[in-house]
């Protein structure tokens, strides 16, 4: 599976509003391992990709505060929604003050998707035969060394550009504009 495939399964799944990680993951789960290890590897490089200052400034803004999990999840929300929003989004984090509606957010009324995240490994434990209620420890750990084996290695480190809101604000101007009083979720 290459960039291209894992966009084009991104996009087929948003047809299914609700069920999109359950499509994705049962659809996921008919190919090969080392196709869903592909996908996930594409995932966690996205995921890597994203990892920005800017980007999480950008989620504090629209939901009025962001933790390191909240940011996890904005940000499998975000791939989620495309590769064309995805792709604008890390250019130019502004362009969601216009892209997020009632329509696009999860049920919660914010834009984080968090079982976005564990498609790869739900796909991976319903192949190797698996039961996806039950947290597989070593199964996880083999995914993980079979990843790290094609290279996968996680962005862990990111430096802020912003301190308090005023940046948030200065850097932001559309986002604050349309969230920075009215926050997602509060």
């Amino acid at each position: 599976m290459d960039k291209t495939e894992f966009w084009k399964l991104v996009e087929e799944s948003k047809e299914y509003e609700e069920d999109q990680a359950e499509w994705l993951t049962n659809t996921l789960s008919t190919k090969t391992e080392n196709e869903i290890l592909d996908f996930e590897f594409i995932l966690e490089s996205y995921l890597n990709e994203s990892y920005q200052s800017r980007l999480w400034g950008a989620a504090y803004v629209i939901m009025g505060g962001c933790s390191d999990d909240s940011f996890d999840y904005f940000r499998g929300w975000l791939i989620s929604q495309g590769r064309e929003v995805y792709e604008q989004t890390i250019k130019n984090p502004e362009c969601l003050a216009d892209y997020i509606s009632d329509e696009n957010l999860g049920e919660e009324g914010v834009p984080e998707f968090e079982d976005f995240l564990t498609i790869g490994f739900d796909a991976y434990t319903v192949k190797k035969g698996g039961d996806q209620e039950e947290w597989d420890g070593d199964l996880f750990d083999e995914m993980q060394d079979l990843l790290a084996d094609k290279g996968l290695k996680i962005n862990s480190d990111i430096e802020f550009d912003w301190e308090d809101e005023d940046d948030l604000a200065e850097m932001f101007p559309a986002l604050w504009e349309r969230f920075g009083e009215d926050p997602l979720g509060y």
